[in-house]
């Protein structure tokens, strides 16, 4: 069960990273593409402002 939850979680960030990474230009962010594409849990939970941005990727306006 744990191995599942696991895989579970990897997959979620593993998609969010994915849609970051692809949806980037939609973004007011021009640099650190790498950095906040791999820490994007952290930075969606603590700031407002990467939020709005992260959304922009999911919803591609």
């Amino acid at each position: 069960m744990g191995g599942f939850i696991g895989l579970l979680v990897l997959a979620v960030y593993g998609y969010g990273a994915w849609r970051f990474w692809r949806g980037f230009n939609r973004t007011s962010f021009s640099q650190g593409k790498v950095y906040l594409t791999f820490l994007w849990p952290f930075f969606v939970i603590g700031s407002k402002s990467y939020r709005q941005n992260f959304s922009k990727t999911l919803k591609g306006s």
